[in-house]
């Protein structure tokens, strides 16, 4: 990944992780990594825990945000989901799985915001 993209992406998880926070969510973890990838934010919104992958844009030539969160993405986060729920051995309560997808283009940034974007079955 090059330096570009890397920032890119950072940019794009502290907008979300501000945008989250002003709806009351708290973020637990940010950037939470193991051997079988990585979520992006771990955020409480009331009793449900929720693990968040920001997908970060500049424009449309790498394809619209939301749709790059594939199958085979939502299968890597739920495997890295339940190693961060095993280390922890605490119940965690309600779980879900959002998308928050950014596109900053023309010095504009646009959010959207997909609760519940996938389940875990």
């Amino acid at each position: 990944m090059t330096d570009d993209r890397r920032r890119c992406g950072a940019a794009g998880e502290d907008l979300a992780a501000e945008f989250l926070r002003a709806r009351g969510h708290v973020v637990v973890a940010r950037n939470y990594r193991c051997a079988r990838g990585e979520i992006d934010l771990v955020t409480r919104d009331g009793a449900t825990l929720v693990f968040c992958e920001v997908r970060t844009r500049r424009g449309r030539g790498a394809g619209d945000a939301l749709e790059s969160v594939t199958p085979a993405k939502r299968r890597r986060i739920l495997r890295v989901a339940a190693v961060y729920l095993a280390q922890r051995r605490a119940p965690p309560g309600p779980l879900r799985f959002d998308v928050v997808a950014i596109e900053m283009r023309g010095g504009g940034v646009r959010i959207e915001h997909v609760p519940d974007a996938f389940g875990a079955d």
